[in-house]
């Protein structure tokens, strides 16, 4: 399966960009491409794993994509791992990071997993698919980035 990953050098702190990122309501407020998103259930596990499922509408290069996905959060590490429960892709999972710089900015990872379920068309598809997974996912850091600065 491809995998699609993008890193953003962020001027805002790990922490700022970390609570930026786990406020996935927000998204559609400045995230261009996302037209939707509904927190479907969230619950703290007793190993303080923050456990959410959630619908995301969002549009990538003129399509709208619709798919609920399982989030675990994990705090302490500023990693949010994600994996499609059900959508429009046979497979699309991976994982967003933050890690902080010696400057006090942060760099923001997310990596993308996916399969698009159509075994004769992947050859002509997965290659438009994987741009589109890299230039939308770039725009989701960078916007992340923007909204952190502008807010801490």
């Amino acid at each position: 399966m491809p995998v699609v990953t993008v890193q953003e050098r962020l001027d805002a702190s790990r922490a700022a960009v970390w609570k930026q990122l786990c406020d996935v309501e927000s998204y559609p407020e400045y995230m261009e491409s996302i037209a939707d998103i509904r927190v479907d259930s969230r619950t703290t596990r007793p190993d303080g794993l923050v456990d959410t499922v959630v619908s995301w509408q969002a549009t990538v290069k003129g399509s709208v994509l619709r798919w609920t996905e399982r989030e675990l959060r994990y705090d302490a590490d500023y990693r949010l791992t994600f994996q499609q429960l059900s959508g429009d892709l046979e497979v699309y999972q991976g994982y967003w990071e933050v890690r902080a710089l010696d400057d006090g900015s942060a760099e923001a990872t997310l990596e993308v997993e996916f399969d698009i379920g159509l075994p004769e068309l992947r050859p002509m598809l997965e290659p438009l698919v994987v741009e589109a997974i890299r230039t939308n996912s770039t725009g989701m850091l960078r916007a992340l980035g923007q909204r952190a600065s502008s807010v801490s």
